[in-house]
């Protein structure tokens, strides 16, 4: 059995709306031969729209004769429900076209320190170039922090590391980095090749304050571990650029990303130290909240940068 829902849902689906434009044509011009002048269309035609109009809906919507023409009551009802409705449509050309197609709003970005990708400056490069209205804050802090600042809808997205997963975000792999040991110019490691881990034990270091077992550079603390690091630790930061500083001046050795450095060690600011093989591992991840209501320019910036990761095979995606 049919339902009165399912009708009127098989209606709206079947009904064809030139119909309901002829019979509002009709009833304004007040007879057939009229509203077929108006339309540019023969008289039959009109008719036949008006009787498969009815059909359709199964009531009559108009009286006519030889000498007279009157609008039932169903005809008046449905008269003035099309009215509303052609009205509605003539005014969706003028309502999409007022619409703005530029671009606007405000990307609000959380970066952990580590992060060097160049598919991510791409996508603000090109994304800035196409969308000159949009704006950017950046701000650069620990990786909890940065997740904090997503989970509290502060940021637009989050660029980090990932210890734990949070149950409400959403995580999504953007690259892998590996981190190797460094030394600065003043070291008396500095430019040897001949050096093994055991020569590493115990010497004097620094770090990131997130090297810890329990967070997400658990792969390097494990190492520093190893090496007996912990208790000749001399300064720590949650910024690589002032870990970076504190090995350069000789501080003492520490990790740093290996493909952030290289022009570092180009230039002769660092030198790499063991282990040069199975270096620690590390990921990272886009983070984003699915509960949060972003603008436009959030929404295609994250598409944007997604859509540029996704067509980059994983292999390309590590860096040693």
């Amino acid at each position: 059995m049919t339902t009165g829902i399912e009708q009127s849902d098989r209606l709206a689906r079947e009904l064809d709306w030139n119909l309901l434009r002829t019979f509002m044509v009709i009833v304004q011009e007040g007879g057939i031969t009229a509203a077929a002048n108006r339309l540019l269309l023969k008289q039959p035609t009109v008719s036949n729209a008006l009787k498969r109009l009815e059909d359709r809906l199964e009531k009559r919507l108009i009286d006519r004769g030889p000498t007279h023409f009157r609008v039932t009551d169903a005809g008046d009802h449905l008269y003035r429900e099309v009215v509303e409705i052609y009205g509605s449509v003539a005014r969706l050309a003028v309502s999409v076209r007022d619409i703005d197609d530029r671009i606007r709003g405000k990307v609000t970005i959380g970066l952990a320190s580590h992060v060097t990708f160049p598919p991510f400056d791409e996508t603000i490069r090109d994304f800035s170039q196409r969308h000159p209205d949009v704006t950017y804050e950046t701000t650069v802090a620990t990786s909890a922090e940065v997740t904090a600042w997503v989970l509290e809808k502060r940021a637009s997205f989050g660029i980090c590391l990932v210890h734990q997963q949070h149950p409400k975000l959403t995580y999504q792999h953007l690259y892998r980095q590996h981190f190797g040991f460094f030394c600065g110019p003043g070291h008396r490691f500095f430019g040897r090749t001949d050096l093994t881990l055991k020569d590493l034990t115990g010497e004097p270091s620094v770090s990131f304050s997130t090297d810890q077992l329990h967070d997400a550079l658990r792969p390097v603390a494990l190492l520093r571990a190893q090496l007996n690091w912990d208790h000749s630790l001399r300064a720590t930061s949650p910024h690589l650029e002032e870990v970076r500083r504190m090995i350069i001046s000789g501080v003492g050795v520490g990790p740093l990303p290996v493909h952030v450095v290289t022009r570092d060690v180009a230039d002769g600011l660092l030198w790499r130290l063991p282990p040069y093989e199975d270096a620690p591992e590390i990921d990272i991840f886009l983070v984003t909240n699915p509960a949060a209501r972003l603008n436009r320019a959030e929404q295609y910036f994250i598409e944007d940068l997604m859509a540029r990761v996704a067509a980059i095979p994983l292999a390309d995606r590590e860096y040693e």
